[in-house]
């Protein structure tokens, strides 16, 4: 007898009810919960990863005046732009649903799932590893996941249409890469639907290509259902928190320009921006700053990293970070304690050439 999963469309909705969703459902399967595939939409919203600061990543202030809503994801990854043009989908699985905690691994089947999915409605999707699905060599969707305790998360999109002006007003990008070029350039490297298919396939028969493509490379079956009476207290208690600015700034930092030192490195696993606030005459970090669109488990890894740091002598930095990872042990996917430890050194090699 196969298993069965739940299927779960929530529609449209604001950032913030869309990562109480997302906080909810995932602790449900942690707590052993059925597997679910969910489906979302998102009216325009700006989303940061869980590590990253929303004074860093975005332009809060056009946000505002847009009525974009701004959110912190439950998870770590980038700054998003997201809107009524893309179709979101989102896997909440247990851990043992897979013989392997490689996530390249897993991205590639599951990647390999949905575009089955869009080739049933003849799309001519492919998988580009890391984590993409493109059609001709253009993107039109992305994907992430990670590991919370037993459970997994892994989410997806497809961009049915794509505003991409306006996706690089949100996010703070340098203003010279706002250029009309830069925007062309941007929609050369995307695609859409509406682009490749003139239109012709609905959001319905998206999802329904999708969930037929899950079940199938899954072995189970779906069946539609909704919240659980227990989920949905927890998504009210959960929406309220994270509708509040404290769930937002809870992370938010300087931005880079008002920090002592900084240095930003892109790495395997993701980019990290450090910023150092330090005490020249005293030859100590005052306040080490750790943000980017890594992702890291337990999530307060890093806050409790910044503290390990604070106040301490720069020759101690590495025996610092590797006694700190010796003993808080971290999923960090393709992030090492190395990386983090020499972006930090980078920053702190600037030290006698900024004044106080």
């Amino acid at each position: 007898m196969r298993q069965v999963w739940r299927l779960l469309d929530t529609g449209l909705r604001p950032a913030a009810e869309n990562m109480a969703l997302d906080r909810t459902l995932l602790e449900s399967t942690q707590a052993g919960g059925v597997n679910t595939l969910r489906f979302l939409r998102f009216r325009p919203s700006a989303l940061i990863g869980f590590h990253q600061s929303a004074n860093q990543e975005l332009h809060l202030e056009y946000c505002r005046e847009h009525g974009i809503g701004v959110s912190r994801r439950i998870t770590g990854g980038g700054a998003l732009y997201c809107d009524e043009g893309q179709i979101g989908w989102e896997l909440f699985l247990n851990r043992r649903t897979f013989d392997t905690a490689d996530m390249l691994a897993i991205a590639s089947k599951i990647c390999g799932m949905a575009v089955e999915g869009l080739r049933s409605l003849g799309i001519d999707a492919a998988f580009r590893p890391r984590n993409d699905i493109e059609v001709g060599g253009r993107k039109i969707g992305g994907t992430g996941g990670a590991f919370d305790g037993e459970a997994l998360l892994y989410q997806g999109t497809v961009l049915t249409d794509f505003d991409v002006e306006r996706m690089m007003r949100v996010l703070r990008i340098p203003r010279e890469k706002i250029s009309d070029k830069a925007i062309a350039s941007a929609r050369e490297r995307i695609t859409t639907l509406n682009e490749v298919a003139d239109g012709s396939i609905t959001n319905a028969a998206v999802q329904q290509a999708l969930a037929t493509a899950f079940a199938e490379g899954f072995g189970v079956d779906l069946r539609a259902q909704g919240l659980t009476d227990g989920e949905e207290d927890q998504f009210g208690r959960y929406h309220r928190e994270m509708s509040s600015d404290d769930w937002l700034l809870e992370t938010d930092r300087p931005r880079l320009e008002v920090a002592s030192v900084s240095a930003v490195r892109k790495t395997a696993g993701g980019l990290v921006r450090v910023m150092l606030l330090v005490d020249r005459p005293r030859e100590r970090i005052k306040q080490a700053f750790i943000t980017g669109d890594f992702f890291v488990n337990p999530k307060r890894t890093i806050v409790d990293l910044e503290a390990a740091l604070r106040d301490s002598a720069y020759e101690r930095l590495r025996e610092i970070v590797d006694h700190f990872f010796a003993t808080h042990p971290a999923q960090m996917l393709l992030l090492t304690p190395d990386d983090i430890a020499s972006v930090i050194g980078e920053a702190l090699a600037q030290k006698d050439t900024v004044a106080s």
